[in-house]
């Protein structure tokens, strides 16, 4: 455990998180499950900021309280999984009732994956870049399976080690993450009314980003642009936008970007470097080539097709 340079404390090894917590040393010194039912957590303990230099992955069976959606509000009392990569700047989420003192939590660190393929394929899971109000949302059928592979993957700790326990826990633990995959799917379209509200606000956003000219003094409208304004991450946005239209938040923003371009293109009379510069382009060429990637038409072509 060290102390970073803006205050948060960054915790290296899984004994510390084990010491900070007052929880008994870790039966395995680089993967280690936390029943909080029998094991009473301190949260006080902790700083309001700390980095962990593991993968981390908390299940609450009762997460009352409101949690925020985009711009909206939502009671729940369903389960939760929240997820976190090394790295990452976690905090006391007060938003969140913790009074229920049950649950687990699963710390995996990256050398324990070292060598098997789901080394690679955990950094492809995007709800490890979410944030605590973007947490996974489980029915009582979906709690009973998660519970389920976490008491498999402590029956594994808490027996004798051998040659087959290291493959029997990393197959759990993806298991954990092909069914959580799932069921972030499943959050998407079950809450339509939330998902379209976004697809609106996302493209109020860019409109007023255009309208205003804001990409005259800052460039093009960025993702992290767009998340801040929404109050979600940005990974969280992208995998919104890609279950509604099949397109991430970047490809979302060219896509934008490729309107308005038509637009001035056919309505007015500005040269193709005077468009790429006002859409927030550096360079008319850079615009070009995306205008051409997206059409397969150049600008000047598509602008002739109206003459």
């Amino acid at each position: 455990m060290k102390k970073e340079e803006n205050s948060h404390l960054k915790y290296d090894s899984l004994s510390d998180v084990h010491l900070a917590f007052g929880l008994p040393k870790p039966l395995h010194p680089l993967v280690s499950l936390i029943d909080i039912s029998k094991n009473q957590v301190d949260r006080s303990k902790l700083p309001q900021s700390h980095v962990l230099n593991f993968y981390k992955i908390s299940y609450r069976p009762k997460l009352s309280g409101k949690i925020k959606y985009g711009q909206g509000y939502y009671d729940f009392d369903e389960g939760g999984l929240m997820f976190a990569s090394p790295n990452q700047l976690l905090g006391n989420h007060n938003n969140n009732d913790y009074s229920d003192c049950s649950g687990y939590t699963l710390l995996i660190h990256p050398d324990f994956l070292w060598n098997f393929p789901l080394a690679r394929k955990i950094k492809q899971y995007g709800f490890f870049s979410y944030s605590a109000n973007e947490a996974l949302h489980l029915s009582d059928h979906e709690q009973s399976i998660v519970t389920s592979i976490f008491k498999i993957i402590g029956e594994e700790l808490n027996s004798r080690i051998d040659d087959f326990s290291q493959d029997v826990m990393i197959s759990q633990i993806e298991l954990l993450l092909n069914y959580a995959n799932r069921f972030y799917k499943r959050q998407f379209i079950t809450r339509k009314a939330v998902s379209n509200d976004l697809l609106q606000k996302v493209d109020e956003i860019l409109d007023e980003y255009f309208n205003i000219e804001k990409s005259l003094s800052q460039g093009i409208p960025t993702v992290q642009y767009l998340s801040e304004n929404l109050n979600m991450s940005a990974s969280y946005l992208s995998d919104m936008l890609r279950s509604l239209t099949g397109q991430n938040a970047q490809q979302h923003i060219h896509h934008k970007l490729i309107e308005k371009a038509k637009e001035k293109l056919s309505a007015t009379n500005l040269s193709v470097s005077e468009i790429a510069y006002a859409l927030g382009f550096e360079h008319s060429q850079s615009f070009s080539k995306l205008f051409k990637t997206k059409t397969n038409v150049s600008p000047l072509e598509f602008r002739r097709s109206f003459n």
